[in-house]
């Protein structure tokens, strides 16, 4: 069993309450974004058992600072949810690592410098596949420590055991 973290607006919460359970909503992905999204949850289905389809729900190992800014606009009221579920329900990844996938840049620890060479796809998503060796990105001297985040398919009302209003500053 692992502890787990996410962060929701209000009207998800009031929508979790009702459904009893937390899935993703491509909604709330930015259009630029959702090839990223779904390349995500292919490596979901490989990687999680019972695996439907369903949208990424994105956790953190660490509980959020909410004294910080930039989770909501300032002002609105957001969530903080601590979820404990199977570590088997969850695909780790590093957080920085991540943004090579956004940024469609091929990740290579041994030449993290920009690298201006033009690269397939296939050739970029194998690359991709380092962000989540957490282990051998932390050894890695180009590299070091890591932000550990997670992503599940579906969180289940009775696996939330914290929950906690707050106003983004």
């Amino acid at each position: 069993m692992g502890t787990y973290w996410t962060i929701q607006s209000s009207e998800k919460w009031n929508e979790i309450q009702q459904k009893g359970y937390l899935i993703g909503n491509p909604n709330f992905i930015s259009s630029d974004l959702i090839e990223d999204y779904h390349w995500m949850m292919k490596k979901m289905s490989k990687y999680i058992p019972n695996y439907k389809g369903e949208y990424p729900v994105w956790l953190w190992t660490e509980k959020p600072d909410l004294r910080k800014s930039g989770y909501f606009k300032r002002g609105k009221e957001g969530i903080l949810l601590k979820i404990d579920i199977e570590e088997s329900r969850v695909l780790h990844s590093d957080f920085e690592a991540w943004h090579f996938v956004l940024n469609k840049h091929y990740f290579d620890l041994e030449q993290i410098e920009e690298d201006n060479r033009q690269f397939v796809q296939s050739e970029l998503e194998r690359s991709w596949e380092m962000i989540f060796n957490i282990d051998r990105l932390t050894e890695h001297p180009n590299w070091g420590e890591c932000t550990i985040q997670g992503v599940t398919n579906l969180i289940d009302l009775s696996e939330i055991t914290l929950v906690r209003k707050f106003i983004a500053k």
